[in-house]
């Protein structure tokens, strides 16, 4: 009899994070079927799985995660759910945070319904280091206190309160990933790298708040895919996991690395009104990670050269993003607030 092969859905599967983690499974878990779960919003891209769209191992469901008669009927049979799926651009959220409140907060708790009524054995919730707010000096563990400072952070701290509460009281296995900024192939080309690296090809500047001190915690994406990976099979019911790579930089330093690899001048770098409530610095506690057998493959300076090497052939698919109605018609809301 022909064993029945583990069943794996993916929301949010078509967005940067998503779309690599599925590339992940496909090729380091050949046994695995896989169900790509995507509302297809601005930031959900078809083209981000072309290279295994046909394979037979992996489904597509265009839907919303917010829709429970979707949901129930996608979760049915399988073994694990991975939540990607979410709303996570800071800026969109201070100008409005409805959709932000219903896909990561309604969103999660329609996934964790079905989780909980179809057997599902294992729930992962993809978090972000955002939640915890900001330090100027030390790391945060696993443990401390949650302070999100924006709608964005504020939705995905509730939406992991949530996921816990669904541990404690219902008894699903629930695990959650809380990642530091991740960078690298097939981001949209509204978030910092993708934008500065693709502005730069095209000799347009790169808009950097305020004095460009702000810190973050940079990982590069299969990195945190294998952590991800790690976590599924690894990891323990009930816990929350803190996965950053160490590669710390202040924006300034970003944008001056970006333009050097890039072989554009400094003077592209314009300075621009900055955002209200930035969180000044990133961090992250690594170590219940590590335990587990886990560490970054990539130091920053090498996966930035990878990803602008990306970028550079594969123009064609950011320009068609960028080319979009409604990327031009953000990008020139966003000029005229900040620029």
């Amino acid at each position: 009899m022909r064993r029945k092969l583990p069943k794996i859905l993916i929301t949010g599967g078509c967005g940067f994070i998503g779309s690599n983690f599925i590339r992940h499974l496909i090729a380091n878990y050949p046994g695995y079927r896989i169900i790509n779960l995507d509302k297809l919003t601005y930031a959900g891209n078809p083209d981000n799985l072309k290279s295994i769209s046909a394979h037979p191992n992996y489904s597509f469901v265009k839907g919303d995660i917010c829709n429970a008669r979707i949901v129930e009927k996608v979760i049915a049979g399988c073994d694990i759910a991975v939540n990607f799926a979410a709303e996570t651009h800071v800026d969109r959220s201070i100008i409005g945070c409805d959709d932000f409140l219903k896909t990561n907060i309604d969103g999660v708790n329609q996934l964790l319904n079905a989780a909980r009524k179809s057997g599902l054995k294992k729930f992962i919730q993809i978090s972000t280091d955002e939640v915890y707010g900001s330090r100027l000096k030390g790391e945060f563990k696993e443990t401390d206190k949650l302070n999100p400072r924006n709608p964005y952070s504020a939705s995905k701290a509730a939406g992991d309160l949530l996921a816990l509460s669904y541990y404690n009281t219902y008894g699903l296995e629930v695990i959650i990933t809380r990642s530091s900024n991740n960078f690298g192939p097939y981001q949209y080309p509204e978030k910092v790298i993708p934008l500065f690296i693709t502005n730069a090809r095209e000799g347009k500047p790169l808009p950097l708040y305020g004095k460009g001190k702000n810190i973050r915690d940079w990982i590069f994406v299969e990195d945190n895919c294998r952590a991800i990976g790690l976590v599924m099979h690894k990891g323990l019911a009930g816990e929350t996991y803190n996965i950053g790579a160490g590669g710390h930089k202040a924006n300034i330093e970003l944008a001056r690395d970006i333009l050097g690899l890039t072989g554009k001048p400094l003077s592209l770098i314009r300075k621009v009104e900055d955002r209200p409530g930035h969180d000044f610095r990133y961090a992250l506690d690594c170590a219940k990670i590590r335990r587990l057998g886990w560490a970054p493959k990539y130091n920053f300076i090498r996966a930035l050269e990878i990803t602008v090497e990306w970028y550079s052939q594969n123009s064609s698919w950011w320009r068609k993003i960028k080319s979009r109605k409604e990327y031009r018609a953000y990008q020139s809301s966003w000029y005229r607030k900040r620029g």
